[in-house]
């Protein structure tokens, strides 16, 4: 399978219509993070205080990704879409013409954690044209939109070392602008869809118990990425001493992978099942958090970081392998609330790492606290994959293992002890 094969079924241009509404909304979700050394500095902020200015635009991105799939279910994709990208004209008007105290500081995170929304719209609007084979695939070029992380941390800081981190959030309403029109030319609802779906529909679906552990999951990926782009600036600054845009461009280089490899998550589990992708994913997640717990010099941090971005990232796209072929006539409603729960985790991350450095003065505790999280988030799929129908087959038949152990060998010895459940009768 290619990007080529995603043209003989659904709509192209709809599909890079939202990637470009995600990047651009993912890079303004994250931009107070990338920005975070510049204002903390200038609202003088302690380690709790950087902690909740990074995690509240994720919390409220989060808690909106429910009522936006709501909205696109109901009016459709489009036209939820160019809302929001309008309405992220306030709160960057307003980062640019006030702010250097926390209260106003979380006042623009709240409203600019609008952005974060963008997942429950994007995300369906594309998923929608194209069949049940494909939707790892489609889902995580879509998804590959968090690279919007990767421009924050980029130019972001950058820019603000020349023209002050408040002329920054009014340099963003430019791209802004663009993507609006792009998405206002080039986006295109199913035809037939919108409408159909009965609030009794979505009350049925929240009472699906797969729908929560898919949320708990996505919150140990998802969560993690996102949580971890908005706070390494400060990580990197607070324990390795680099400058803002030094701390900026090492972000960029682990956020970038994370986002690459996305599609290659949701491809993978396509080709092999979720179930079991995630259960290698979450140990070396795990063992990741661990690792930077030690918290070695940076170029080894810098090491381990990558790698374990690389892996939240790839399990980004196995956990949405498994939403469309278990909820797919409920898609828009279903990626909404696992995409809040996943932002949640987001939340979570910064505040614990945050209140880890003031408490006793190191992050390491918080980094175990975030191996401790993952490895439990693996020993409860492993449950669910013994004790629950349909999660040992991602609720259809991978294409063998034998494939997998014969195309990659290096990882045979990781298959026959995490996934020996799944090559059960």
């Amino acid at each position: 399978m290619n990007v080529q094969d995603t043209t003989t079924k659904g709509h192209l241009p709809t599909l890079i219509a939202s990637f470009l509404h995600f990047d651009l909304s993912f890079m303004l979700w994250v931009l107070l993070g990338s920005l975070g050394i510049y204002i903390a500095d200038s609202a003088g902020l302690s380690p709790s205080q950087k902690g909740l200015m990074v995690a509240v635009p994720i919390l409220s991105g989060a808690l909106l990704r429910i009522p936006m799939g709501l909205l696109s279910d109901r009016i459709g994709g489009k036209r939820t879409g160019i809302a929001l990208l309008a309405f992220l004209f306030i709160p960057l008007s307003l980062g640019w013409l006030s702010g250097d105290n926390l209260p106003t500081v979380l006042l623009i995170g709240v409203l600019l954690g609008t952005a974060g929304a963008s997942f429950s719209v994007a995300l369906p609007l594309a998923s929608r044209w194209y069949p049940a084979e494909r939707q790892g695939l489609v889902l995580g070029i879509a998804a590959a939109g968090n690279s919007g992380s990767v421009l924050a941390n980029l130019l972001a800081p950058r820019l603000a070392a020349v023209v002050g981190w408040h002329n920054v959030l009014g340099l963003a309403m430019v791209p802004l602008a663009i993507v609006l029109v792009a998405f206002l030319l080039m986006a295109k609802d199913k035809p037939g869809h919108t409408g159909q779906v009965k609030t009794s529909q979505y009350l049925a679906v929240l009472k699906q118990p797969d729908l929560w552990w898919l949320c708990m999951l996505y919150g140990v990926t998802f969560g993690g990425y996102v949580g971890l782009s908005s706070f390494l600036p400060i990580f990197f600054r607070d324990q390795y001493e680099v400058t803002a845009v030094q701390a900026g461009y090492l972000t960029a280089v682990a956020a970038c992978v994370g986002s690459a490899v996305r599609p290659l998550g949701g491809y993978l589990g396509d080709r092999f099942g979720g179930v079991p992708t995630l259960s290698v994913l979450l140990v070396v997640i795990a063992g990741f958090y661990a690792s930077a717990s030690a918290l070695p010099s940076l170029g080894v941090a810098v090491a381990i970081i990558v790698a374990g971005m690389a892996c939240l990232g790839l399990g980004n796209g196995a956990v949405f392998q498994l939403v469309p072929g278990r909820f797919h006539s409920e898609i828009g409603v279903t990626t909404g609330v696992v995409g809040a729960l996943g932002g949640v985790g987001g939340f979570v991350l910064p505040i614990l790492l945050g209140n880890s450095k003031e408490a006793v003065g190191s992050f390491a505790p918080g980094l175990l606290a975030l191996a401790g999280l993952a490895l439990g988030a693996f020993f409860v799929l492993r449950v669910l994959s013994f004790n629950r129908e349909g999660w040992h087959l991602s609720w259809r038949q991978p294409r063998g293992f034998q494939e997998f152990d014969q195309a990659t060998p290096i990882l045979v010895a990781a298959n026959r002890v995490l996934m020996a459940p799944y090559l059960l009768p």
